[in-house]
């Protein structure tokens, strides 16, 4: 029989900081009064964003097909409809997608809603839970800039206004890619510049929170009031790591049943997996999700960065390759 490597992936050390840190996110949190909950790691519906892939499995007995959750947002706003309590939850999730520094198929996330807050309220909150988990590497005041800003400053050019040949232009140069094979998507694009070149140079010794995202990469957010190009959405960075993806909370059952639908017209020209929508969740939002705005913070990036670790492996218990 080959013998296979059965010791965890992570130190004595890492299992016992991971211990620590979620300690002091339950404290974080008692202490402001938010209550933690459980969902479902298991739903009948899946997110429809084309930039996610769910993980599924079949439930025999009843002959349903399941999905693995990406997040527990969707019950989460269930709870918050019901009840109008600021909640918080600890859990797993899952998606398929790359094995890398960053990325592990099982990760964990912290997330929660906060009843009355926008989402530079939330930012608040954040820096104080960030700056408590990844104390004393931070020294500084967090900074806040615009999305737009964010290019501008990287890659001197508007990503709103820049015609699309442009940011062709900086992917060729940039990163050698071909300019046939990144299409004529332009949010693909600018991902893609965001995730290999603007993202790297953010929370250099503090955290970097980038907000006012294009409306077309926020299915989940409000639009700006001010600029319906643009969504009440932010992201926080450190070391170039995203940390974090938070929404001022769309709250418009008619609204956002048309952008799950319009996701699912684009998921089927790209000849991807269409998902049953989460009626329950519209259900919510139809009878009445107070006003709130939600985090998602991915706690092994957080680990990675408190005890400066160079791969997501390394603070996992156990990684994929070895569970």
């Amino acid at each position: 029989m080959l013998e296979l490597n059965w010791r965890p992936s992570a130190s004595r050390e890492m299992l016992l900081l991971r211990a620590d840190v979620l300690k002091k996110i339950r404290d974080f949190f008692y202490a402001r009064n938010v209550s933690e909950v459980e969902t479902p790691v298991l739903s009948q519906a899946a997110v429809t964003d084309l930039q996610l892939k769910s993980l599924t499995t079949r439930i025999t007995g009843q002959a349903i097909n399941a999905y693995l959750q990406t997040s527990p947002e969707y019950p989460m706003k269930r709870l918050l409809a019901a009840h109008q309590l600021d909640i918080y939850q600890i859990c797993k999730a899952f998606r398929d997608d790359e094995v890398s520094r960053f990325h592990n198929p099982e990760f964990t996330i912290v997330e929660w809603y906060r009843l009355g807050f926008d989402h530079h309220a939330l930012m608040d909150e954040v820096e104080e839970l960030l700056s408590l988990l990844l104390a004393p590497r931070l020294n500084i005041a967090a900074e806040r800039i615009t999305y737009a800003r964010a290019f501008e400053r990287t890659l001197q050019i508007d990503p709103l206004q820049a015609p699309l040949s442009d940011l062709h232009a900086i992917a060729v140069e940039r990163l050698g890619a071909n300019s046939s094979s990144l299409g004529t998507e332009r949010d693909t694009v600018l991902d893609l510049l965001m995730g290999a070149l603007v993202g790297p140079t953010l929370g250099d010794k503090r955290i970097t929170f980038v907000h006012s995202y294009p409306a077309s990469q926020a299915a989940l957010a409000r639009l700006l009031p001010t600029d319906a190009r643009l969504a009440a959405r932010f992201e926080a960075y450190f070391c170039g790591v995203e940390l974090c993806n938070g929404f001022h909370e769309l709250s418009d059952a008619k609204e956002q049943t048309a952008r799950f639908e319009h996701d699912l017209v684009e998921r089927r020209r790209h000849g991807l997996h269409e998902p049953p929508l989460d009626a329950r969740m519209l259900g919510a939002l139809a009878a009445g999700l107070p006003d709130t705005a939600g985090v998602a913070v991915g706690l092994d990036r957080v680990l990675m960065l408190a005890a400066d670790k160079g791969h997501i492996s390394e603070v996992l218990n156990f990684a994929i390759d070895n569970a």
